[in-house]
């Protein structure tokens, strides 16, 4: 006699997602309902309790910049969530993980879905002196200011009488950069081209607004007045060229960004005569442990009331929108969207 056992089925997963579709270049997006069978290759399944919005996400739902290769697409370079099936030794079911980085978003689905298949190499465990929603309210924005942070503390940035600029103040990456240097003792200038946000940046710290016009402008000599100790500069072009000329003795620019442009010019003679350096922040590839030495420093450096006041809500329905707000320039601080 043979007895016949019955396997349940196993339950499938449905999740909602913002998903990006081409056609004929045309993009569209919209929240669809998916299959969990959908989602990509990866040894970590995330339930997302929250993403974020930045000016990369904005470039990808409006079909920018050639970042995606394959439609149709889920956007999000930033999530937040809870490990649901693992096959890392790293984490375990119920372990909260952060995913930034590594070009999710990009050419892998990202985190504006409620469910998510990574790779468990580009996860770094949530730590205990930061909430998921917290951490979404830093982002790869916040993470950048603090990469940028930490690289101008390695050569040689300490507080002193002397002002530290902070370039696209009103953006993400500016408004972690400005509250977190402020808060650690440091004088900082902000540079914005929104002078309405004066009230915004002076809240956070910020000591002297620069008017961005200040800045945006060709210099007539190669080395100006020695103005800067420091600069976190999230905008690139002219203005990287300019703070270059402006910065003091022995004194460093880190560049995040390039929403003022890809190129700059700058003569050598900053770098030579001042012995000034300029350090390239990459927040995409930086190495797992940079990247938890950075998170805990966000959790302890940058004041949780500060981060609250310069953070907003959104819905996977409203990215649409927004998505064209952060590449116009209208969306001030962070934006966490909640899955």
């Amino acid at each position: 006699m043979s007895l016949l056992v019955t396997i349940p089925a196993r339950t499938v997963r449905m999740f909602k997602a913002l998903l990006v579709n081409e056609e004929n270049g045309t993009y569209t997006a919209e929240v669809t309902d998916l299959d969990e069978s959908l989602l990509p290759e990866g040894d970590l399944l995330v339930k997302v309790e929250y993403s974020t919005l930045n000016y990369k996400d904005g470039m990808v739902i409006k079909g920018l910049g050639r970042l995606v290769s394959k439609y149709p697409h889920i956007p999000g370079v930033d999530l937040v969530g809870e490990v649901l099936e693992t096959n890392s030794e790293r984490f375990g079911v119920g372990d909260k993980v952060i995913v930034t980085g590594f070009r999710v978003g990009e050419i892998h689905w990202g985190g504006f879905s409620q469910l998510a298949r990574v790779r468990s190499e580009w996860a770094v465990r949530l730590p205990e002196n930061l909430s998921g929603h917290e951490a979404m309210a830093i982002g790869t924005a916040g993470l950048s200011a603090m990469f940028g942070i930490l690289a101008l503390e390695r050569h040689g940035l300490v507080p002193d009488e002397r002002e530290v600029l902070i370039t696209g103040a009103v953006g993400g990456v500016g408004s972690v950069a400005v509250a977190t240097l402020a808060s650690l003792g440091y004088r900082v200038a902000a540079s914005t081209g929104r002078p309405e946000e004066s009230d915004y940046l002076k809240g956070l710290g910020a000591a002297t607004i620069v008017a961005r016009e200040e800045l945006s402008t060709p210099g007539q000599r190669p080395l100006e007045s020695e103005r800067w100790s420091g600069c976190i500069d999230a905008v690139g072009g002219v203005t990287l060229g300019r703070v270059i000329s402006q910065l003091c003795r022995n004194s460093s620019v880190a560049a995040v960004g390039l929403a003022g442009g890809g190129k700059f010019e700058a003569s050598v003679m900053p770098f030579l005569l001042r012995g000034v350096s300029l350090l390239g922040i990459d927040s995409v590839n930086a190495p797992l442990a940079l990247r938890e030495t950075a998170w805990r420093r966000l959790g302890s450096d940058l004041p949780k009331q500060l981060l609250a006041s310069m953070t907003s809500e959104a819905t996977l329905e409203d990215l649409p929108e927004m998505a064209q707000q952060i590449l116009d320039g209208h969306v001030k601080g962070r934006v966490v969207v909640k899955i």
